[in-house]
């Protein structure tokens, strides 16, 4: 793939604080610790390595070995699990929901920007190893988020009675999903494989955690990617601790409230992506999860019959910790307390909501990761980049917004001059004099010669823009060609990656993709990336 980049702020699809982020602003330096720079992971590896216990290390070697117990896996991989009670070894993390078929195209995306930065931060730091870790979000319960992706502008949709956290669910039912794809899909090599990695997957697995671990396996295997299941009782026995720190004594309810407050003051512009509770955990048991609520003395899971005073409470977390799950202020601690990990990569979103997280982390003494934003990217074909070609359009042109891209572009090929900037600046000369005229003699008549003025600048526009207009009847071929290609590059008005599954690409180019992505893609380039294939 041939790319180029362009920065995100231009794109205009990222947020205010990101692009602050993106731009190391000193106003947000409060609320990170080290910028992702190569340089600066030398102090987060010491940080990390001096924190990090033995004791931690051979809970998570062990609980890895477990999940991956019956998979075939690549050399890589199995590589990086042996790693894990090495003391000079860390993790670079991403994180996503269990969606259908990976669902948008980001997920391939966030896993390699993730097995990419380890690749070079073992080339920076040769005497400490470097696993790329995809953390599944197993626990999550919003079915509706993860139960489809879309498929040449179609939805394909997994139709389920669902409750309870989303990896504990059978998969019972994909077989129809399957035959729509199937269907969808068609004939042909690339055809043939995408359907035997969806049957393989979900067809022989029964839960939806394994079959995701399956097909990211499949994926990103061969580079050595390790996936971990966070529902684990060993790994939740390390988070006691933390467990009880937030339901007993709501220290990250304080903690992000206070640092809310702070974004708010530093700009006005800052959207909070989200809010702590008091109790930051979820009940998670046969088919539930629901919250955890305090009401007086004692503690109550909500829309079920269940309460526990503070005894009961404190006995069932020593005892069964695996009922305890994080929600999305929690889960980033549970992940950094089980983890040697330097570095989370996320989407905008993510990133936003970790900015709200230092100082909780603190409070509890667990060292805050570096937070990296994803690689981001629009991927150009070769008969839409001869359409761009042929239409005189750059590719930076169709992050416009629709409406200012066919006005700019109508003027740039009108062979009229659609611009009445000139008569503008004429008019107002023409009325300056006015002006002078009326300072010397009735200074009442400036009122009349400002609504003058006003009406025909008005008038003006009026003209403009219906030449405007008379230009697109006149041009509507072009107009349509235009907003046909920007429609297909920027499905629903959004970015791409946002929409399309990674399955429509990989039926054009099979697969050549992956690779291709990981050779485009740099995690510490802070750039859009625009890549064209052939």
């Amino acid at each position: 793939m041939q790319q180029e980049g362009i920065p995100f702020k231009q794109t205009g699809y990222f947020s205010e604080i990101i692009c602050d982020y993106l731009e190391e602003a000193p106003s947000l330096k409060p609320f990170y610790h080290r910028y992702p720079a190569i340089a600066s992971f030398k102090a987060q590896i010491a940080e990390k390595q001096h924190s990090f216990s033995e004791k931690t290390r051979k809970v998570l070697a062990s609980a890895l070995v477990k999940q991956y117990d019956g998979i075939n896996i690549s050399p890589k991989t199995k590589n990086h699990l042996s790693r894990f009670k090495d003391p000079n070894t860390f993790t670079v993390v991403t994180g996503h929901q269990l969606n259908l078929f990976t669902g948008p195209l980001y997920f391939l995306y966030k896993i390699i920007s993730t097995i990419n930065l380890t690749i070079e931060l073992k080339k920076k730091y040769p005497e400490q190893n470097f696993v790329p870790v995809y953390w599944m979000a197993t626990e999550d319960h919003d079915f509706e988020e993860i139960n489809y992706f879309n498929f040449k502008g179609k939805k394909i949709q997994w139709n389920k009675d669902a409750s309870g956290a989303v990896g504990h669910l059978s998969t019972d039912g994909l077989e129809a999903v399957y035959e729509l794809f199937a269907q969808e899909v068609g004939a042909g090599p690339h055809a043939s494989k995408l359907k035997e990695l969806f049957r393989n997957a979900y067809l022989n697995h029964k839960t939806l955690a394994a079959a995701t671990r399956y097909l990211a396996n499949e994926l990103f295997g061969a580079e050595g990617l390790v996936i971990i299941d966070g529902d684990d009782k060993a790994l939740k026995h390390c988070l006691i601790p933390h467990i009880k720190e937030d339901v007993f004594r709501n220290t990250a309810f304080k903690k992000v409230n206070e640092t809310i407050s702070a974004l708010q003051t530093t700009s006005d512009r800052y959207t909070i992506q989200v809010n702590p509770r008091e109790i930051n955990y979820f009940y998670l048991k046969e088919g539930i999860r629901e919250r955890i609520v305090q009401k007086g003395e004692d503690y109550f899971v909500n829309n079920t019959e269940m309460q526990f005073s503070k005894e009961q409470m404190l006995a069932e977390i020593e005892s069964f910790p695996e009922r305890f799950s994080p929600n999305v202020v929690s889960r980033p601690l549970y992940q950094e307390v089980i983890l040697p990990n330097l570095c989370y990569i996320g989407g905008g979103g993510e990133l936003a909501y970790w900015l709200e997280l230092r100082s909780s982390f603190e409070a509890v003494q667990v060292p805050f990761p570096m937070l990296l934003l994803r690689n981001s990217a629009l991927i150009i074909s070769e008969k839409q980049q001869q359409k761009l070609h042929k239409m005189n359009l750059e590719a930076d042109d169709l992050f416009m917004k629709q409406n200012p891209l066919i006005n700019k572009k109508i003027r740039e090929i009108s062979n009229i001059d659609i611009d009445f900037s000139p008569q503008r600046t004429h008019l107002k000369e023409q009325f300056k004099a006015l002006y002078d005229l009326a300072e010397q003699t009735d200074k009442s008549f400036l009122g009349a010669v400002k609504a003058q003025e006003v009406k025909q600048l008005k008038g003006l526009d009026v003209l403009e823009k219906r030449l405007l207009k008379a230009q697109k009847r006149k041009l509507k071929d072009h107009v349509l060609r235009m907003t046909e290609l920007q429609n297909e590059l920027f499905p629903n008005r959004s970015l791409q990656e946002r929409n399309r599954n990674f399955s429509e690409l990989y039926l054009e180019v099979g697969d050549d993709l992956i690779p291709s992505l990981m050779s485009s893609l740099r995690p510490l380039v802070s750039e859009f990336v625009i890549a064209r294939y052939s």
